[in-house]
């Protein structure tokens, strides 16, 4: 398979599947129900507005942070991986994660969750954040660390486009058929995952045994 082909299939399925937009669908429409459609619109601006500029930061900001932690991109791999997986069995299970924190008070959570915990960490989760510091660190030159800039943008658009038309796409499916995405993505996040987190584990086993 060509290389760039390659790349940009696995850049789009891990991070699109990772911040599963139609999971968070059913928050956004229960957040909003009371709204207009305009104030609706400049919520889900908001939200992915924000998700892609901490998308961004941790993309570019990643070396910096291996150098200052003394992180190994393979440990990160393999936590990644772990990570993954533990988001992917809860997608299965149809659960939906990534909500409001638990000493949160629901009408402060409410009022800001634009940002947060709609923007940050609903969108753009923890396993979002490491997927795309890995794929930024495996893009080794220019071209594909633009390629990887690009299908951030795209995500992020698509996931705008799927907030904007949450309420026609669930009158369309209906909840069921919701749940059954949420399922089909959460089998493709643990399928990424085992292959994230054993080609992390490789590498730190080689190093250990000594083996080239």
């Amino acid at each position: 398979m060509d290389p760039i082909f390659h790349f940009v299939l696995l850049s789009f399925t891990s991070l699109f599947t990772m911040i599963n937009p139609m999971g968070v669908i059913p928050v956004f429409t229960t957040l909003t129900a009371g709204m207009t459609h305009k104030q609706a619109t400049a919520i889900a601006f908001k939200a992915t507005s924000t998700a892609l500029i901490v998308l961004l930061v941790f993309a570019f900001g990643g070396n910096l942070i291996f150098s200052v932690f003394n992180i190994s991109i393979n440990g990160l791999r393999v936590v990644g991986g772990i990570l993954f997986f533990l988001s992917g069995y809860d997608m299965l299970k149809g659960k939906l994660t990534r909500i409001k924190s638990d000493d949160e008070k629901e009408e402060d959570a409410i009022k800001n969750f634009a940002i947060a915990p709609l923007g940050v960490p609903m969108i753009t989760g923890p396993g979002v954040i490491t997927i795309a510091i890995v794929l930024m660190n495996d893009a080794h030159d220019f071209a594909f660390k633009t390629i990887l800039v690009g299908i951030i943008f795209i995500v992020m658009g698509l996931t705008h486009i799927i907030l904007l038309s949450s309420r026609k796409i669930i009158s369309f499916i209906g909840e069921s058929g919701n749940k059954v995405l949420t399922r089909l993505m959460g089998l493709i996040v643990m399928v990424i995952a085992v292959e994230l987190f054993f080609r992390g584990l490789k590498p730190i086993i080689q190093n250990i045994m000594n083996i080239k």
